[in-house]
């Protein structure tokens, strides 16, 4: 994809938030809302638009990522390109918001879709996970029951894990499941923990220790595949992850957008990883670039919207855990 020089750009940036339909948990606390920032760059009549989540875990915050926009806007305004974003030393999820909304301003001043300006097939719809907050163990197998998915991403990280996983799988019998741990399990628990998942059926685990920590995978007996998330940012992080870890989840706010997104994947993929798409809590504009790496995935996570008590409209069309292609009146 070529990356053309854009001049004379303008540029807005808010922050919205969106209430979830119940309170979200996991190891590190629970959340009420969807905190999200929205870029819109417009030129001469037509507006692309991106979404972002800044995360605490990376130190960032709505209010760093608003400032961090208004100190670059002269830069951005003056001259904008997919290859000048990551020099405008932005956070990395302001960056995700402003080179989505770039790819959608593209799409729409030259009428494609973003799928071909990424030199992709069409898309096709994607299964999604979708997440079962951390809770104590009848809790989260009655979440389970309930929310009748074909595959469930279960919130753990706490001391009464085993317990919770064999709940669940008895709660969901058929139902595939994949982990995540938040870095809240210890070297010392990991095997014990390992084996939980393996006798539960469990088919990845995403980040059970501290980022930093991942020497202490190395050379680990895998009774299911282990997946770095906040080992895994960009490009720069791959070769580390080399040896510790089975897959990457990819999502777009530690990239810091599409481009660097796709770039990830393509380069993962080649080493042996296993590729995971994964999201921060947020609404189908945030989900719709995700889609585009989805198609390069094994696993998608991208049930954000459904976390919501109300999502975009137009958004995302979810028929249980199956996600359409991004309409593109919303973006691409």
């Amino acid at each position: 994809m070529t990356s053309a020089l854009l001049t004379g750009v303008a540029l807005s940036a808010v922050h919205e938030s969106w209430p979830l339909d119940k309170p979200f948990t996991i190891s590190r606390g629970s959340k009420t809302h969807a905190d999200v920032v929205v870029v819109r760059l417009g030129k001469d009549g037509v507006t692309g638009q991106g979404e972002c989540v800044p995360y605490p875990r990376y130190d960032e915050t709505v209010p760093q990522v608003l400032a961090a926009l208004e100190t670059a806007r002269r830069n951005i305004e003056a001259s904008l390109s997919f290859g000048s974003i990551p020099l405008l030393g932005l956070p990395h999820a302001a960056q995700n918001a402003l080179d989505c909304a770039l790819w959608d301003l593209r799409c729409k001043q030259e009428g494609k879709p973003a799928w071909a300006i990424a030199g992709l097939a069409e898309p096709r719809p994607l299964t999604t996970a979708y997440t079962i907050s951390l809770g104590d163990a009848a809790e989260m197998a009655r979440a389970a029951a309930d929310a009748n998915r074909p595959l469930l991403k279960l919130k753990l990280g706490k001391p009464g894990d085993a317990e919770r996983l064999h709940a669940i799988r008895d709660a969901v019998p058929g139902t595939r499941l994949i982990v995540d741990a938040n870095e809240g399990w210890s070297a010392d628990v990991l095997p014990a923990m390992l084996r939980a998942c393996r006798d539960t059926g469990v088919e990845l685990v995403e980040q059970p220790l501290p980022a930093g920590h991942d020497e202490e995978l190395k050379g680990m007996s895998r009774d299911c595949l282990i997946c770095a998330d906040e080992s895994a940012h960009g490009l720069d992080s791959l070769p580390d992850l080399v040896g510790k870890y089975d897959a990457i989840n990819i999502k777009l706010d530690k990239t810091g957008g599409l481009t660097p997104a796709l770039a990830l994947a393509h380069a993962a993929r080649d080493k042996g990883f296993v590729i995971m798409v994964g999201c921060m809590v947020g609404t189908s504009l945030g989900m719709a670039p995700a889609t585009l790496v989805g198609q390069l995935a094994q696993v998608v996570d991208l049930d954000g919207p459904l976390l919501l008590r109300k999502d975009r409209d137009p958004g995302i069309r979810f028929e249980g855990s199956i996600m359409h292609p991004p309409p593109r009146e919303l973006w691409g």
